[in-house]
């Protein structure tokens, strides 16, 4: 392994800004404090251009190098955090009740501040970088907020990169999966109307709680009945809300959950049973059934030529036996895939010591992956803007 000197000179001060963030986590589009702290050090550092308030929180930075080329590629990291109370045991743990990076968003916002302040003191590049620092990408949309308000009109980009920590106790593992590598979704509300009753007499009821239930195990049999065996598809309920006493039979219930996918059509073949199933038990039990489903997350697409490149700038640093092409999508998701839709990239997983998963309230970022993430991302910047000989 062979890490930017420049960079791992820095590990400390990477660490103090990790440990910062992480003790100051803060949610989707509230993302105040971490955006300021990114623009103040991009201005510090010399970045030639500082953009806030783009996607609400969003901060943008412009390097520019020292060649003359007009190419610009950008590397791009998220920044908020999850509404879960921590209970990782860390000294640095969260000061914020019920709000923790329990994802590693600390850690990619830092990873890309460690990438900037080298590029910005070295600029042996050709072109430009674009540092895109994005809100909100916990399922609210800060990439699709961040495009509305106009991030590749404003700032035209050829070639767009990201990386997501991996809990895999493997430090410095790096993967990407070309083609389709990490599942679209969409999440789901259900919300059922009945007649409610006293629960000693049920029968004067059209209880909303037995319905939902019914409808919980008939929407399994999308994914065993309908969807083709050799295509995948996931259809989690995850909520299930109804009743407020021991005595009520109650007349509402609310489903919730989400559907992952990989293809359009398998996505429209599941909702339409969805919405299918909804209007049959409906009419059987004699109650109203309200369906709103909505895509949150798109297909993330790698470009295949530009994963190579990315494995080829990885090699450098991790070394060659530390990145590997995998050939198995990921069902989680992740925003950036709208950023790809727009212009052509290529999204990582860097492995780290921690082995709690992500989202978990014992999740612990290594932090020996700083500098690893951080010289990953400056070495791919220099190699896709090669200065002339």
């Amino acid at each position: 392994m062979t890490l930017i000197a420049e960079i791992e000179a820095e590990t400390a001060d990477l660490v103090g800004i990790f440990e910062d963030l992480h003790a100051h986590p803060e949610l989707g589009f509230a993302e105040a404090r971490t955006a300021g702290i990114v623009a103040d050090r991009l201005r510090a550092w010399g970045v030639d251009e500082v953009h806030e308030g783009i996607g609400g929180t969003g901060v943008v930075g412009l390097i520019r190098g020292r060649g003359k080329g007009n190419r610009c590629v950008g590397l791009r990291a998220d920044m908020d955090a999850l509404p879960i109370t921590e209970a990782s045991g860390v000294p640095y743990v969260s000061g914020t009740t019920g709000t923790m990076h329990a994802c590693g968003h600390d850690g990619h916002t830092t990873m890309l501040l460690g990438a900037a302040k080298y590029l910005a003191a070295t600029r042996d590049f050709d072109g430009t970088v674009m540092l895109i620092f994005q809100p909100a990408e916990e399922g609210l949309g800060g990439a699709r907020r961040m495009l509305a308000e106009g991030l590749f009109e404003r700032f035209p980009c050829d070639e767009v990169y990201g990386l997501h920590n991996n809990p895999n106790g493997a430090p410095g593992k790096l993967t990407i999966c070309k083609g389709a590598a990490m599942a679209g979704a969409q999440f789901f509300d259900i919300r059922i109307k009945g007649q409610g009753s006293h629960a000693a007499m049920p029968h004067q009821s059209r209880d909303a709680l037995v319905i939902a239930a019914a409808l919980v195990g008939e929407l399994q049999t999308i994914l065993s009945r309908n969807i083709p065996a050799q295509e995948a598809c996931v259809l989690s309920v995850t909520q299930i809300h109804a009743g407020s006493a021991y005595n009520v039979v109650p007349e509402e219930a609310h489903l919730a959950g989400t559907i992952r996918y990989f293809k359009d059509d398998i996505r429209d073949l599941a909702e339409a049973r969805m919405a299918a199933l909804c209007r049959g038990f409906a009419e059987a039990y004699g109650v109203e059934i309200d369906l709103d489903s909505r895509n949150i997350f798109d297909v993330l697409e790698n470009d295949p030529d530009l994963s190579d490149a990315y494995l080829g700038a990885a090699a450098e640093v991790l070394g060659p036996d530390n990145v590997a092409e995998i050939d198995r999508p990921l069902t989680g998701s992740e925003d950036f895939a709208d950023m790809l839709k727009v212009v052509p990239g290529a999204y990582c997983m860097l492995g780290h010591s921690g082995t709690a998963p992500l989202h978990s309230p014992a999740f612990v970022l290594g932090q020996e992956i700083l500098p690893m993430g951080a010289s990953v991302l400056a070495r791919l910047a220099e190699k896709r803007l090669p200065l002339a000989d």
